[in-house]
């Protein structure tokens, strides 16, 4: 690397992402962003992989039926390699929406790859000092994780801007963002005609109350270790997984229980698990079989099915608010509403 662009990424706040970061402070009490209402101007941003023509489109046309009007982050178009651009190009997006005073939420195209990279460098006072809705999911659990953890601010697990709006997905995203219902009772929309992976069942029953955390499973088994990690204690913790074969979900939940006490949670609530069976059964565990044996010794209500995860009907879940998990149920209550 040439001295002058060395330079220049430590200028930018980028010199962390080479030689890590101290764990951030707990913040000292919560923020909560406006809520969103028809007329907002929606910042739209890739901090995660490229979005094609076709999907970005798709999410222009999501926001703009939900009453919005869009502004398209500067590098919204730029590639490099596997991501949507550089690290600088995706982190000027995100830090332009929040520093813009006419936005009043970010949204996150689509997921993919590329948040964690961008933890170290985020500029997290800026984001406490203009606090707006944050939502998305799949690798966005890194931009989340890290953005409440440092700052306090509740953000939004939910669609990306490009999913599908179905009518639940929808209904949830109003009552939770922009009405901000409390208490507000989440539960799985009808699944008896799906596919086994969308079967709900209780692995352990009970009800009990915490803050929420959680999302992608790879995503928080990959930020164990790091100063972003997840500290599951005393929180109902929601999980959700893709693609992933049952020796790789049991590697992972083998992880956080190590690193994130997830057997000191006060509840978990696991969404679908979309495609994580194996390829060769005869040399493996089902899913239901791997979930059950890495919950077995938790005392604590945990249940399969939940409208979490890669899945067209998606709740969206405000990070940590107060909420109620009834495993028996499948139920979600949101004690608090995650936006003022």
């Amino acid at each position: 690397m040439q001295r002058r662009t060395f330079h220049s990424y430590f200028a930018m706040g980028l010199g962390s992402l080479f030689f890590g970061v101290s764990r951030p402070p707990a913040p000292t009490s919560l923020i909560k962003p406006r809520r969103l209402a028809k007329g907002d101007v929606i910042g739209l941003i890739t901090p995660g992989s490229y979005i094609s023509d076709e999907s970005l489109e798709k999410a222009v046309s999501n926001l703009e039926s939900l009453g919005f009007v869009v502004k398209m982050g500067k590098h919204i178009r730029a590639k490099h390699g596997f991501v949507a651009g550089t690290d600088a190009q995706r982190l000027e997006d995100l830090h332009s929406m929040f520093g813009d005073s006419e936005v009043a939420g970010v949204w996150c195209a689509r997921g993919g790859y590329g948040c964690s990279r961008l933890l170290p460098a985020l500029d997290y006072e800026l984001i406490r000092k203009h606090p707006k809705v944050l939502i998305g999911y799949s690798d966005i659990t890194a931009l989340i994780q890290a953005i409440h953890l440092r700052t306090g601010l509740i953000a939004f697990h939910g669609p990306v801007a490009s999913s599908d709006m179905t009518a639940y997905t929808e209904q949830h995203f109003v009552e939770v963002v922009m009405e901000g219902r409390s208490p507000l009772v989440i539960t799985p929309p009808d699944a008896s005609d799906s596919a086994e992976a969308y079967q709900p069942y209780v692995l352990k029953g009970g009800r009990k109350r915490g803050r929420l955390a959680g999302g992608n499973l790879s995503l928080l088994a990959a930020l164990a270790g790091t100063p972003f990690a997840l500290d599951a204690s005393e929180k109902i913790v929601f999980i959700e997984e893709i693609g992933e074969e049952p020796y790789r979900v049991d590697r992972m939940l083998t992880q956080l229980q190590q690193s994130a006490a997830l057997d000191k949670a006060a509840g978990l609530a696991l969404g679908v698990f979309e495609d994580c069976e194996a390829a060769n059964p005869d040399n493996s565990l089902d899913l239901r079989a791997t979930l059950e044996g890495q919950t077995l010794d938790f005392n604590l209500p945990t249940d399969y099915g939940h409208a979490i995860g890669h899945i067209s009907n998606q709740c969206t879940l405000p990070v940590g608010v107060m909420a109620e998990l009834d495993a028996d149920q499948h139920q979600i209550t949101l004690l608090e509403a995650g936006v003022a």
